[in-house]
C-alpha cells in the first residue's frame, strides 16, 4: 500500500484547522455569554492555534512554488 504523501498532511492540518476555529469561537461565545473569563480564554487560544494552522498550511502550500 502507498503511502498518502504530502497533500494528505496539508488536507488533515486544513481540517483541524478549520475545526478548531469553528469549536474555539463556540467556546468563547459560550465563556462571553455566561461570563466565564477563563472559558472565553480557553476560546481565543483554540482560535489562535486553529489561525496557526491555517497559516501553517498556506505558507507550505507556497513554500513548493
Amino acid at each position: 500500500m502507498t503511502g498518502y504523501g504530502e497533500n494528505f498532511n496539508l488536507m488533515k492540518m486544513k481540517l483541524i484547522g478549520f475545526g478548531s476555529i469553528i469549536i474555539g469561537f463556540l467556546v468563547a461565545a459560550s465563556g462571553y455569554r455566561y461570563g466565564s473569563f477563563g472559558i472565553g480564554l480557553a476560546g481565543v487560544v483554540l482560535l489562535i492555534i486553529g489561525i496557526a494552522f491555517i497559516v501553517g498550511h498556506v505558507l507550505r502550500r507556497n513554500e513548493r512554488r
